[in-house]
């Protein structure tokens, strides 16, 4: 499980304080397919960083009782300076991996050919993507965390992370942000919608589509 214990998450900026999310508390179980269903601005990609850990709480603590991975889509834990081989003989070594293994699967999975031994900081932002998609799926983890669902490459390339998904999830959770319900429904069975700084369970599916499509700006 994951708990949310009173957690807020406030912003300040020379227009004022923002905030994202108010005195929650929540427990999201890591083994489900799980959609967070909120409008462009809501704050889903900072409330990912927050269970992930690379963010901090205004206020309360997230408890995580089993690993969960770093947002796919973000890449903000690849290093400019260092190749992508590099960046992954480095993760890989953090989280307990086979570094060997994890180097192999993320070139051929990457498809980054060459280039998957030049310096990060020279690469597409296309190209990021494809190494920071590759190298979390070269990981094991109990729960993924994607922040919307990734549109790199070309189609063959997107059906090959479809694949990739719905492979991990037939053993791990998946935690998917979008502002998407149809793409929320392809992916997951329960949904949370992220709505007026709070997090509002659903059981179902068409629960929480119903509840979004009512709320959201038309």
């Amino acid at each position: 499980m994951i708990h949310l214990v009173n957690v807020s998450k406030e912003y300040k900026g020379e227009s004022g304080t923002k905030t994202v999310l108010r005195h929650t508390n929540l427990s999201i179980p890591v083994r489900r397919r799980i959609g967070i269903l909120g409008v462009n601005g809501a704050g889903k990609t900072t409330l990912l960083k927050m269970i992930a850990g690379s963010e901090l709480p205004s206020t309360g603590r997230i408890l995580r009782e089993s690993s969960v991975s770093w947002p796919l889509g973000f890449g903000g834990g690849i290093h400019g300076e260092l190749t992508g081989a590099e960046n992954v003989a480095f993760v890989a070594k953090i989280y307990g991996a086979n570094v060997d293994d994890a180097t192999e699967f993320v070139k051929d999975f990457s498809e980054l050919r060459s280039d998957f031994y030049g310096k990060v900081k020279t690469y597409s932002q296309g190209m990021r993507a494809r190494l920071n998609f590759g190298l979390s799926m070269a990981i094991e983890f109990d729960c993924y965390l994607i922040d919307e669902i990734v549109g790199v490459g070309d189609a063959p390339f997107q059906k090959k992370c479809r694949k990739a998904f719905l492979e991990r999830a037939e053993k791990s959770g998946l935690l998917f942000v979008s502002h998407s319900d149809r793409a929320v429904r392809t992916y997951c069975d329960a949904a949370i919608v992220l709505f007026n700084r709070t997090l509002v369970p659903f059981e179902t599916l068409d629960e929480a589509v119903f509840f979004y499509r009512r709320v959201m700006p038309s």
